[in-house]
């Protein structure tokens, strides 16, 4: 009852835990970003870089501050010590620069504070496409923001959808100098009667004994039309239209950002997963919410994902799952050649699928997830999980075949190697837990590899004391007595054992040379630790998590500060048309904003 306990809580805890690629770690790093339009590098420097620096400098547990500032744009970072809650860091910087903010210009925007997260990328992007020219993307733009980015943000786990490369409407008003100078008008002057006209506001209520009305003024303009008929100023008892002293178009906002699919310009959604969802789920309700979605969009408009950063999890932890399942088997499969015996390779072997279903209960328990650490951990330990079994049930064996029965051989057997198995178990445990709480960022990325390996390794002493001994007890083993089975498998595991024993005999001479030379056995070992040693530090380089080849590519790089997004995309551009020259390439995606590009 134990053991299917192990299995039933572990199958259940599977099917709860997130799936990512590596572990959730929370970097205590806040960014504060400041909008100062039309500033230079050095006023955005002097009026506001260096206030929020001197305010936020007095914060405790601070480790590193650094600062960018750039045309019409400051950004601060606040580095803190890994022990800060970052939470509560974010929350510091934000108490600080509400205090200095008061001594900013008017022109400055308000702060944007935020907390540093891997994890606040695209999982998945999509792009918006007409088949036929005629679809302006004006109108795809409309389309995308009103109707598919508001049915994407109502899907579960969603945090927020970016439109990338969209063009709005604006109406755009340009001034007849020559007409203001006879009319004797400002720009102020137009400027203000523009913003006086076009806007809606709430005009207060209309009481009566019976009922109450809300009264609102709905001036908000609509066309170009509305905006020529507006008074500007009065002249002689005349009034002066807008159109008499400016040129009203209907055209389009400028472009902050592009996107290119495969060279050409297009529409794109950059979907955010909200904190603590699952990337894997996150995508595939998104994928099934744009087949809906497609069945209801104008004829011509097609939905496509160009960028999907679940399929690199997926492949990773497929491939961890596959090594592990590879390992597994070819554990049973030693296990099977060694012990030649059936009824023992299932005895020994039930320790793997206990153990490792089983740990997935305490990693739900500790709140961690599956991802490349944790499934790592369980394939690096599955040699280990099966040695106390193994012990075990060779001894008993041994019990068996010396003439005691089942039951005396179990109980005699395991209590004879029970303190070796227990010793060899906490040294393990004594090894890895360790791992888990190393500091650092390292530290962070371990903890749960480390808890674990020492989580499976405990399941698998219990497994060994005690569902081994019971099966071992009630189950009679013909191979005990040297009974092989009969046909080509025995005579397989007969050529094997004869294998094994050239084998003994080979390591029994080396061992005895080793014995009578041991000045040249301690010269040969000091030398190849020196050797190892020696290589490992020369030619074996470091890296912070190892390179994984997911099938994909992605280059950015940065224009000069002030360059337009006409420069940028034609930069941008060239690195596309010399990606796409290789024939292995399926499609590429460029997001564009001022200044840099990420493809």
């Amino acid at each position: 009852m134990l053991m299917l306990a192990f299995v039933v809580l572990g199958l259940f805890s599977w099917q709860r835990l997130r799936v990512d690629q590596f572990p959730d770690i929370e970097f205590p790093v806040v960014v504060v970003s400041t909008a100062y339009p039309g500033a230079s590098p050095e006023s955005v420097e002097s009026d506001v870089t260096r206030k929020i620096e001197e305010a936020v400098n007095t914060i405790n547990g601070i480790k590193n501050l650094s600062s960018r500032s750039y045309e019409g744009l400051s950004v601060v970072i606040v580095e803190f010590e890994l022990t800060v809650v970052p939470a509560q860091a974010a929350q510091d910087v934000r108490d600080k620069v509400a205090v200095v903010k008061p001594l900013f210009r008017r022109e400055v925007k308000e702060p944007r504070i935020s907390r540093f997260d891997p994890a606040d990328r695209p999982i998945i992007s999509i792009a918006v496409s007409a088949q036929d020219d005629a679809r302006k993307l004006r109108e795809l733009t409309s389309l995308a923001d009103q109707v598919i980015r508001k049915r994407i943000e109502n899907v579960r786990g969603v945090g927020s959808v970016t439109l990338v490369g969209g063009v709005k409407r604006e109406v755009h008003i340009t001034l007849k100098p020559a007409a203001l100078e006879a009319y004797a008008l400002g720009a102020d002057q137009v400027i203000n009667a523009v913003r006086a006209e076009n806007q809606e506001l709430p005009a207060g209520s209309l009481r009566a004994p019976q009922q109450e009305h809300s009264v609102q003024i709905k001036g908000r303009l609509a066309g170009v039309a509305d905006f020529e008929r507006i008074v500007v100023a009065r002249r002689g008892g005349q009034p002066v239209y807008l159109h008499q002293v400016a040129t009203v178009e209907d055209g389009e906002q400028e472009q902050d950002s592009l996107a290119l699919v495969n060279g050409q310009r297009t529409l794109a959604l950059d979907i955010l997963k909200a904190q603590g969802q699952n990337t894997i789920e996150v995508a595939d309700a998104v994928r099934e919410a744009m087949a809906r979605m497609q069945q209801d969009l104008p004829a011509g408009v097609t939905l496509s994902v160009i960028k999907d950063a679940s399929v690199p999890i997926r492949v990773g932890v497929t491939n961890v799952q596959h090594s592990m399942l590879e390992g597994a088997a070819l554990t049973i499969l030693i296990v099977f050649l060694f012990l030649t015996s059936w009824r023992s390779t299932v005895i020994t072997g039930l320790t793997l699928p206990v153990a490792i279903i089983g740990t997935f209960l305490f990693i739900y328990a500790f709140g961690f997830t599956i991802n490349m650490l944790t499934l790592m951990a369980l394939s690096l330990c599955v040699g280990l999980l099966i040695d106390d079994a193994i012990v075990v049930r060779e001894n008993i064996v041994r019990h068996a075949a010396l003439g005691a029965d089942h039951k005396t051989a179990a109980l005699e057997g395991t209590r004879e190697i029970g303190l070796a198995v227990l010793a060899t178990t906490l040294s393990i445990v004594a090894v890895f837990l360790p791992v888990g709480f190393m500091g650092g960022i390292i530290g962070r990325f371990f903890h749960q590899f480390g808890i674990t390996v020492a989580a499976a390794v405990l399941i698998s002493m219990i497994v060994s004391f005690t569902l081994d001994p019971m099966l071992s007890s009630i189950w009679p083993d013909p191979a005990v007595h040297g009974v092989k089975p009969p046909g080509p498998l025995g005579r397989m595991l007969g050529w094997f054992e004869r294998l094994v024993v050239r084998i003994t005999a080979l390591y029994g001479h080396l061992l005895g040379w080793s014995l009578q030379h041991r000045m040249t056995t301690l010269l040969v070992a000091f030398s190849t630790f020196v050797i190892g040693l020696l290589l490992a530090i020369l030619m074996l380089g470091t890296e912070f998590v190892p390179q994984a080849d997911f099938s994909e590519t992605q280059v950015a790089f940065q224009t000069p500060v002030g360059s337009s997004l006409e420069l940028t995309e034609s930069k941008a551009r060239q690195v596309d048309a010399a990606l796409r020259e290789f024939p292995e390439v399926l499609h590429t995606y460029t997001a564009i904003n001022t200044g840099a590009a990420t493809g």
